[in-house]
C-alpha cells in the first residue's frame, strides 16, 4: 500500500463548535446535499457493513476517473468522523480498486466560530498497480502527481460547500 495522494482543504463556519455533531453530519447528509456540495458528486447515501458498523455510500466522477466509495466508520466522535474504504474505481485504465480514507473534524477557533477540516488520503492497492502495469505505466510518481492536483482540486470545491450545508443545519437547530 503506498500513498497516492494526500490533501486536507479547510473552512470558517461561524458558529460554536459543539452545536455541530459531524459524524452525524456525514451519516444523515442526504442525496441531494451530497450532489449539491460538488459538480462531481452524483450519489450519496447510507448503509451498514456487514459486521454492523455505519457506511456512507459516495459515487463521484473525478477527472473522468468514476469512484465508488464505501465508507465504513472508524472513528465517529462529535467533533471527528474518519471513514475508510475500498473504492471501486472506473477509468479509461480499465476497473479497479483504491484506497480511500476520508476524515472530517470540526475545531474550536472561538466562542463563536470554529474550522472545518476534510483530509483525504489515497492509497494503492494490488488491483490498482496490476491495472498500471497492464497498460504499461510505469511511472508512479507522475501518477502521484495527477492524482494530488486531482484530488486537491475537487477537496477545495467541496470544503465550503461542506462547511455552508452543515452551517444550515446549526442554523435550522439539528443538533440542538
Amino acid at each position: 500500500m503506498e500513498i497516492l495522494a494526500e490533501c486536507t482543504a479547510k473552512a470558517i463556519i461561524h458558529c460554536a463548535a459543539e452545536k455541530i455533531d459531524i459524524t452525524d453530519w456525514l451519516f444523515t447528509l442526504k442525496d441531494q446535499e451530497y450532489q449539491s456540495c460538488s459538480v462531481s458528486h452524483i450519489a450519496g447515501g447510507t448503509s451498514v457493513s456487514q459486521d454492523g458498523k455505519r457506511m456512507s455510500i459516495n459515487v463521484e466522477r473525478i477527472a473522468g476517473n468514476l469512484l465508488v466509495q464505501h465508507y465504513i466508520e472508524e472513528v465517529g466522535e462529535r467533533n471527528h468522523c474518519k471513514v475508510n474504504s475500498i473504492s471501486d474505481s472506473i477509468s479509461d485504465m480499465g476497473i479497479t480498486k483504491l484506497g480511500i480514507t476520508w476524515e472530517i473534524k470540526i475545531i474550536p477557533i472561538t466562542a463563536n466560530s470554529c474550522e472545518f477540516v476534510n483530509k483525504v488520503l489515497v492509497t494503492s492497492t494490488p488491483e490498482f498497480l496490476a491495472v498500471l502495469k497492464a497498460v504499461n505505466i510505469e511511472n508512479l510518481e507522475m501518477v502521484k502527481s495527477q492524482m494530488l492536483q486531482n484530488v486537491e482540486a475537487h477537496n477545495n470545491e467541496e470544503t465550503p460547500l461542506f462547511a455552508a450545508d452543515i452551517h444550515n443545519k446549526v442554523l435550522a437547530g439539528k443538533w440542538d
